[in-house]
């Protein structure tokens, strides 16, 4: 029958070079066996190398985007990246709070791995306290989980407390990722539920310069995940496993912070 398969939507910038952004969501979707969908915020000019420009879409085409999907497909769980500026946040809240899409991850994209800003700083309060509230699913890195509570994130005891922090800003599942603790030798990302269940997830950490899209390819695999009907749990620990596997399969593209191989975590024999 029309539209029973599961579908998905990212609602991102793109990256040029094919590694992060929307073009890894949809990657990452089609490996997860999900229709990916995309409405475009935010067009890059990018590389392994860094962001060398971008700019956001007029509000009216991003609006026309989400009514265009509405309209005819039948979304069972969406997704959140990189949303520009404050007034996009905005208007792409409107529009998740008009149609419904299922569940929402959000990935609160604010920095990129070169260190380029692709969230204007007017724009994080307008996350913390318009979009945050209406995730399912939030995906923030350390940097990110510091910004939008003001908890300084030094060891796993403030990892937690930002959890509760963020849960306490509305978002139901958080799941913090502490790659960007680099002294230890694993990756510890911590995960709390909305029923007050918690969990570290861990993974030997590997020595590679190849991890552009990590955020954008846990998230969008979490989205598939939870298209198909997982729980949130599952859905957060394949996709854990699903990067891990991205990063410890690495493919040789670009001179700078390569791109994850999408297809790894099947390679594996994995489903």
């Amino acid at each position: 029958m029309a539209n029973e398969f599961p579908q998905t939507l990212t609602i991102a910038g793109t990256d040029s070079g094919g590694g992060a952004g929307v073009m890894a969501d949809l990657k990452t979707m089609q490996e997860r066996y999900v229709f990916g969908t995309a409405v475009v915020v935010a067009v890059t000019a990018q590389n392994t190398l860094g962001v060398q420009d971008f700019m956001a879409l007029p509000q009216k085409l991003v609006d026309e985007q989400f009514a265009s999907l509405a309209d005819d497909l039948k979304i069972r769980a969406c997704k959140t990246g990189m949303l520009a500026d404050a007034e996009h946040v905005h208007g792409v809240v409107e529009n998740l709070k008009r149609y419904d899409f299922g569940p929402l991850t959000v990935d609160p994209v604010m920095i990129a791995k070169g260190g380029a800003a692709l969230l204007a700083d007017d724009a994080v309060a307008t996350v913390r306290d318009e979009l945050v509230p209406l995730a399912d699913v939030l995906t923030p890195n350390l940097p990110e989980a510091e910004r939008l509570t003001g908890v300084k994130i030094e060891d796993e005891t403030a990892m937690e407390q930002a959890a509760v922090a963020l849960q306490d800003l509305g978002a139901k599942n958080v799941i913090i990722k502490g790659g960007h603790e680099t002294t230890l030798d694993r990756a510890r990302d911590f995960v709390l539920l909305a029923d007050g269940r918690s969990f570290w997830l861990s993974a030997p950490r590997i020595d590679t310069v190849r991890t552009h899209g990590t955020g954008d390819t846990l998230s969008s695999c979490i989205t598939a995940e939870l298209a198909k009907g997982q729980d949130f749990e599952t859905a957060i620990r394949i996709g854990k496993d699903f990067v891990t596997a991205a990063i410890a399969n690495p493919i040789a593209v670009g001179n700078g912070h390569g791109p994850l191989n999408h297809w790894a975590f099947g390679q594996g024999g994995a489903q």
